[in-house]
């Protein structure tokens, strides 16, 4: 059931030495869910932040959220009737609802809408992202190093550029410490869906993973995993709660910055596309270097991995581009030579193979 919440920090008027000064009226922002926040991954995450956007505006902003919301279709009924509520600046918040946000601006062109990880813009619609595969590759990392079985589990959602970058991302940390590790991928064809996760995280410790890993939103492989002492984990939010003793680590969204400067710009109007020269320099696009990914702490691992797993991050933070080469894909083609490295644009346009070290091919 799809419902919409408004919440505004109190404030319209304020009585000052007897005389009444009306306020300013708040900003309007809206915000698309494709889950409830209480999936404790990613919607919740966007929830916190919503809720920072509160904390940080009070009174001069007015925010409602609409959740399960399915990509698709229905998708831009509930970001019309958004604006149509007077929203002025719309968030968006998962990969599906790309065209229905692109469809829906061309028909409000005084609204501005920002799209969560997709690529598409138009005169009034712009796009943000997370660099998550910057948290699989320490992930890769730590997963190299504890590996007892050399198999690992990894869950993935949909086959779209944002997953490939973060499965090959994991495999490059993975085989930087343990050229003989294997990841093994199940589909789940769903960015959440508990039963299907646990079920996937069943499938890959019978067939011997020790170390799983995802990119879907629930607890429930890390739930999984603490039933069957394995490790592995969590993603968008800090799962330690339901695994403290499977969990290594979560790679955690924060979405609160990206949120309240855009907020800041529509209000001074300096808010813009992005859109330029180079495509992809319009997309902002931002990682561990400027806390929109941040590493919970490292734990359940010996020192040495846990040394090695501060020196991943120390390093990406640093500017270390993680798609350098030289590597070749698992079918034994080079990709990139030495000194060769992949681009923003080759991200998205170019990454339709697995790295070595990755079992099978991408569907479709």
């Amino acid at each position: 059931m799809k419902k919409f919440f408004t919440t505004m920090v109190a404030g319209a008027f304020a009585a000052v030495s007897g005389v009444s000064a009306a306020v300013a009226d708040p900003v309007k922002v809206g915000f698309v869910y494709l889950t409830n926040p209480g999936d404790h991954g990613w919607t919740y995450a966007h929830e916190v932040a919503r809720l920072d956007v509160n904390k940080h505006f009070g009174d001069k902003v007015e925010t409602t959220y609409v959740e399960n919301v399915p990509e698709g279709p229905d998708a831009a009924r509930v970001i019309r009737e958004l604006a149509r509520q007077g929203n002025e600046i719309i968030f968006t918040t998962s990969f599906g609802y790309m065209d229905p946000t692109l469809k829906v601006s061309k028909e409000f062109p005084d609204v501005k809408f920002e799209h969560i990880t997709g690529y598409k813009r138009s005169g009034n619609m712009a796009t943000g992202n997370i660099r998550f595969y910057e948290g699989r590759y320490v992930q890769g990392v730590v997963a190299g190093m504890m590996t007892k079985s050399n198999k690992i589990g990894y869950l993935a959602s949909f086959p779209i550029p944002e997953v490939i970058q973060g499965i090959n991302a994991f495999a490059l940390g993975m085989r930087s410490v343990n050229p003989d590790a294997e990841m093994s991928i199940i589909w789940v064809n769903s960015w959440y869906d508990p039963v299907k996760e646990a079920d996937a995280a069943k499938v890959h410790i019978a067939e011997g993973a020790d170390i799983l890993a995802q990119h879907t939103d629930s607890p429930a492989m890390l739930q999984t995993a603490e039933k069957a002492g394995v490790h592995g984990f969590g993603q968008s939010s800090d799962m330690k709660a339901f695994a403290p003793k499977a969990q290594l680590f979560s790679s955690v969204n924060n979405w609160a910055p990206y949120y309240i400067s855009k907020i800041e710009q529509m209000m001074d109007g300096s808010w813009s596309t992005g859109d330029g020269p180079d495509h992809w320099a319009g997309n902002t696009w931002l990682g561990m270097a400027d806390d929109y990914l941040v590493l919970t702490e490292f734990e359940n691992m010996p020192a040495d991995v846990k040394a090695a797993a501060e020196a991943a991050e120390g390093k990406i933070k640093g500017g270390f581009n993680i798609f350098t080469g030289p590597y070749s894909d698992n079918q034994g083609t080079v990709i990139l030579k030495a000194g060769e490295a992949y681009h923003d644009g080759n991200l998205w346009n170019d990454m339709n193979y697995y790295v070595e070290g990755v079992n099978g091919k991408i569907p479709g």
